[in-house]
């Protein structure tokens, strides 16, 4: 496959379904996977044009802050179509964590960022995107210990976050039947944490390689999830995803799983470049 063959694949994998009438997909209707094993050259190809194509898309997020018991730094994309719009919530993994308001768009964020601000998909699904950064990190930790060990609650970092998201749901055109959540590794225990503690705010959760955390995967089981993971990471175990999404289906959830053979914990290369991962996300919607 060539790079011009990856890039139309992405492009165009979804334009029939934007088309179609706007029926929500039940949660376990598995999406098709791009062609090829994942270091298949063909699957490798869409990643390299990912990276390629959607150099420079950080620049069109505005710097902002929010200011609650302590202050928040945020990037949003703001979309250029008119009317009432979704918007995607990105929580970055650890190597976003700071105060800087630029390394949640960089390294391994490029991807989870950068997606669905991208011209070929805000003309297909135009949206706000919004990425917080925190140096707290999302979930509820024991500080006492050392390292820090995450325990029961909602966390600091995400009680912040959904603030800014009902700050802009106020501010801006935003429908609020169309709130997605994302985020890779800390920031995958993040939508855990989120989904589980305030049910009713999300319509659906894609979810990278997630850390441990007191969320076992079982609240807010109508969400509808898609669960990536290498089955070889190194950092957090892919027996952690198995383990949230098995009890969650036994409590009666519908999540789909995607795990990687042989890739290691930067799965979101792979499922950010899922061509039916757009397709699948906004076509779930709170009644």
């Amino acid at each position: 496959m060539t790079r011009r063959d990856a890039t139309r694949l992405l492009s165009a994998a979804s334009i029939g379904a934007w088309w179609a009438p706007r029926q929500a997909l039940g949660s376990s209707q598995v999406p098709a996977l791009a062609a090829g094993a994942p270091q298949s050259p063909e699957r490798i190809a869409l990643i390299d044009a990912f990276q390629q194509r959607s150099g420079g898309t950080d620049k069109k997020f505005a710097a902002r802050t929010h200011r609650s018991d302590w202050v928040m730094p945020y990037r949003l994309f703001t979309p250029s179509a008119s009317g009432r719009l979704p918007l995607v919530l990105y929580l970055h993994g650890s190597g976003g964590a700071g105060n800087d308001n630029e390394k949640q768009l960089g390294l391994g964020n490029i991807y989870g960022t950068r997606l669905w601000a991208l011209p070929e998909n805000q003309a297909r699904f135009p949206c706000y995107v919004v990425a917080p950064q925190t140096n707290r990190g999302w979930v509820q930790y024991d500080g006492s210990k050392v390292p820090a060990e995450p325990i029961p609650g909602f966390g600091d970092g995400n009680r912040v976050a959904l603030q800014i998201v009902d700050g802009l749901c106020r501010e801006f055109p935003i429908d609020r039947r169309r709130l997605y959540v994302t985020g890779q590794s800390m920031g995958g225990a993040g939508v855990w944490n989120l989904i589980a503690n305030r049910p009713a705010v999300f319509a659906a959760a894609a979810i990278c390689c997630a850390g441990a955390s007191s969320d076992d995967g079982t609240g807010a089981v109508d969400v509808p999830v898609w669960n990536f993971h290498g089955a070889a990471d190194k950092t957090v175990d892919v027996a952690i995803s198995r383990a949230r999404i098995a009890a969650r289906r036994k409590a009666g959830g519908r999540p789909i799983a995607t795990e990687y053979a042989g890739v290691d914990h930067d799965c979101w290369q792979w499922a950010y470049t899922e061509p039916e991962l757009l397709t699948w996300l906004f076509a779930q919607r709170q009644v």
